[in-house]
């Protein structure tokens, strides 16, 4: 807690040093047709009556595209809707299972929300914390930006404290660097399951009209210690019975199966993607006065460059004697452990690509690009009977791709991209992915239609393929490449607060890890089909927000999912003290019914199916209750989290022997700051 406290100050004091710019005022839509966030007025009066002058807040931001760091306007991060969900192990709307604790390994029940499995494979399980560079928000404001977030729980011996920083400055209307920072503290309410995760990073942009660029620099270091979940799940299904009517177990009392054990990861990536514009000059219409004209910018043609640098390194290290089915190596060395297993991976990756841009004439109705990468990727694994050498495995993966795409105009857009390996570890892989969105008008409202499909064909992450360490060993280079075929429709009508979303997957050679926590592969097929229906409900100042999901696989017994996931919200949304401070009280409710969902295995950090003795999870409803603030530039929340816990029959497990927390307070406030 004291450490947040300095960081908090530290931040406010960079606030404070900041210089206040003069930058020419921003339309009320930006360059990229994103409309700028529109509140936060900076001309106030002070207490006699002498008006303080200064500019109007304007900003706006924008994600970048992973293959070709093309531009992807984003609402400015502000909204208030569902704020206290966000920093939810859970996820907002409840789609994730987890392990209990705040930024422990968690993941998602719903099949279509699953990443592809990437190189930095013990990485994957922490989305709550780890951000690739398309993750990350892009900011140009007309005066410097900060943004200070903090949740909390209250509780300084076994709870939970999460900071996070956020600061941008524009040196002119093009160029605009920051920092960002966010630590994580998760005490944990049981036994051996802390976390203490930080990340840092720098980030800039240059967004003129021949060149633009975006860098980002990011570095994570996330310590996690390991229970092994509950000795025995009675301790929270029938208490009264372990207790033998004596005595009530508090959480912290219950025993773990493992007490001296640790995961350790440590992550940096640098990432510049910039590109090079040939036009001409042309006069257009101003958009600030009618009748007059200005000299504009054309882009015909870009060349464009992106390169990733990228270092992972894990670690798991215990001291305590885990009955694991084998055991191949015997490390042991002056601090008497049991298993210190570590692994590496460095790769650079280059995209080079030249494209054709969309909409320089009248004819020019689509934009088309051809582009060309290649991965260089280096893996250290333990690889001695001693367990003090270490084995090198290299890869290099060369893709050749294409992209066209139609991103103007208001009634059709759409994007079709595809990459084939021709040399390498990609050889014989393909990815063909694309998306197209439609929008008309129906009964006075706009319909937007949206149409999805993929269709891949590619080799399992080198982890899947090999991995070495005391408990785990396997080097699977006969593995085949998956073949997957997606196709997904959606269906929004926001007059009626309506979405309709469903799709169908099929895939061959289906790459998981199996009971043992080995990695498997099923040759035959698996569809996965799903439906979702998304329905909110207004009257006056109340509203009940819903989303039912349904999903079914075809072999359950690989590919176990819940039937029904559902997510309802029910609250008032009011404006109160003279209608400046806006306020949504209300209760919320996850549920899924019961499957047999994957378990977890510390040793190499990753979900697998249940082995043995197979138990359901689920069929309970998780309650939270908030009252959620928004005050001109703050935004705050206070909740009671798993509000039911002490009620019905105790059963609250997302996975097998990993309790969740009990009935918590929570706080969170988020403050935007414009000098």
């Amino acid at each position: 807690m004291r450490k947040i406290q300095i960081l908090f100050i530290l931040s406010l004091f960079c606030r404070l040093g900041t210089v206040a710019q003069n930058i020419p005022s921003l339309d009320d839509f930006d360059r990229l047709g994103q409309q700028i966030d529109p509140a936060m007025r900076t001309g106030m009066q002070d207490s006699s009556n002498v008006e303080v002058i200064s500019l109007d807040p304007k900003l706006y931001m924008w994600k970048i595209s992973e293959e070709l760091g093309n531009i992807i306007p984003v609402p400015a991060d502000t909204i208030f809707q569902l704020f206290q969900n966000t920093n939810l192990m859970e996820g907002m709307r409840g789609h994730y299972n987890h392990l209990g604790n705040l930024g422990s390994p968690r993941l998602s029940r719903i099949f279509f929300e699953r990443p592809a499995g990437s190189s930095s494979l013990f990485l994957d399980p922490f989305s709550i914390f780890f951000a690739q560079p398309w993750d990350h928000y892009f900011t140009n404001s007309n005066i410097p930006y900060t943004n200070l977030t903090y949740h909390t729980n209250f509780d300084k011996q076994d709870g939970e404290d999460r900071f996070k920083a956020y600061f941008s400055v524009n040196a002119n209307k093009n160029l605009a660097f920051g920092f960002n920072f966010d630590y994580l503290y998760g005490r944990g309410y049981y036994q051996n399951q802390s976390t203490s995760f930080m990340k840092g990073g720098l980030f800039g942009s240059y967004t003129g009209n021949k060149y633009q660029a975006h860098f980002i620099y990011n570095m994570f270091n996330m310590k996690m210690k390991e229970n092994g979940g509950i000795i025995n799940d009675r301790y929270i299904t029938a208490p009264e019975e372990m207790s033998e009517g004596k005595k009530e177990y508090r959480t912290v009392e219950i025993p773990t199966n493992l007490s001296q054990t640790w995961n350790h990861n440590k992550n940096f990536y640098v990432h510049y993607t910039h590109r090079y514009n040939l036009g001409f000059h042309k006069e257009m219409p101003d958009p600030e006065k009618k009748g007059d004209t200005i000299e504009s910018f054309i882009p015909v043609t870009s060349f464009i460059h992106t390169v990733r640098i990228e270092r992972s390194r894990h670690k798991f290290i215990s001291k305590d004697q885990i009955g694991y089915a084998h055991k191949y190596m015997d490390r042991s060395d002056e601090k008497n452990y049991q298993a210190s297993d570590s692994t590496t991976c460095t790769s650079i990756k280059n995209t080079f690509g030249i494209a054709l841009l969309e909409g320089f004439n009248k004819y020019a109705k689509a934009g088309l690009t051809a582009f060309i990468s290649h991965k260089n990727s280096r893996y250290a694994l333990m690889d001695s009977i001693s367990g003090a050498g270490n084995a090198t495995y290299k890869e290099n993966e060369v893709f050749l791709g294409a992209e066209l795409s139609k991103r103007e105009g208001n009634l059709l857009h759409y994007r079709v991209l595809g990459e084939a390996g021709i040399a390498g570890q990609a050889s014989g892989q393909f990815r063909i992915n694309g998306d197209m969105d439609l929008n008309f008008r129906l009964f006075n409202d706009t319909v937007n239609f949206i149409a999805r499909t993929s269709i891949t064909h590619t080799l399992p992450a080198f982890y899947m393929r090999r991995y070495h360490s005391k408990y785990f060993w396997w080097d699977n280079e006969g593995l085949s490449k998956e073949f997957r075929s997606r196709v997904e429709g959606e269906l929004n009508i926001n007059r009626w607060g309506t979405n309709l979303k469903a799709g169908v997957e099929n895939i061959k050679n289906y790459t998981y890890f199996d009971g043992m926590a080995n990695p498997a592969q099923s040759g035959s097929n698996i569809q996965v089909l799903s439906a979702a229906f998304v329905q909110n409900f207004k009257a006056g100042i109340f509203r009940w927000d819903n989303e039912v999901i349904w999903q079914q696989s075809s072999k359950e017994e690989i590919l176990p999912l819940p039937a029904l996931s559902v997510y309802s919200n029910l609250y008032i949304d009011t404006k109160l003290a003279k209608k400046v401070l806006s306020l949504q009280l209300g209760a919320d409710i996850r549920y899924f019914t019961k499957y047999k969902a994957p378990t977890y295995t510390p040793a190499i950090q990753q979900f697998h199916l249940q082995g043995g003795d197979q138990i359901d999870i689920g069929g309970f409803p998780i309650v939270n209750i908030y009252a959620n603030f928004h005050l001109k530039r703050t935004r705050f929340f206070v909740m009671m989290s798993h509000v039911n816990s002490g009620m019905g029959t105790p059963n609250y497990f997302m996975v097998p022997h990993y309790p969740i927390n009990q009935s918590l307070l929570r706080f969170g406030l988020s403050w935007n700051f414009f000098d």
